[in-house]
């Protein structure tokens, strides 16, 4: 079950998804779903997360994703406590989400599973 503020996935660039999803069940075990050409979730990993290969998605880093259960209650709190949304509220398959940037920079984003 997933709870306000938790860490529930985390997305990190796959520029080459077809040798990076072969490495990553090679070495470690690690299961994959493709979501499309450009994106592929990874299971068995210890914590749930994908590859994103799309190059107009930007990512160009680890991207951590936190939970909320009211989307625009957790962005009202992330800009409040001096967070910058770098990303507005957007859907996916199977939720919504936006990106904020912390006071160090890091950037982080924040989901709502679809109801």
């Amino acid at each position: 079950m997933f709870e306000d503020g938790k860490i529930s996935y985390v997305e990190m660039p796959g520029q080459d998804l077809p040798a990076t999803k072969d490495f990553y069940a090679k070495a470690f075990g690690w299961t994959f779903t493709d979501y499309g050409p450009t994106y592929s979730s990874f299971g068995e990993a210890g914590l749930d997360g994908g590859f994103q290969a799309d190059p107009e998605a930007g990512l160009t880093k680890t991207l951590v994703v936190l939970f909320a259960h009211d989307l625009e209650a957790m962005e009202a709190k992330v800009i409040a406590s001096g967070g910058v949304i770098t990303v507005p509220i957007f859907s996916f398959p199977g939720g919504r989400r936006f990106h904020f940037r912390d006071p160090s920079g890091n950037e982080l984003a924040v989901f709502t599973e679809s109801q």
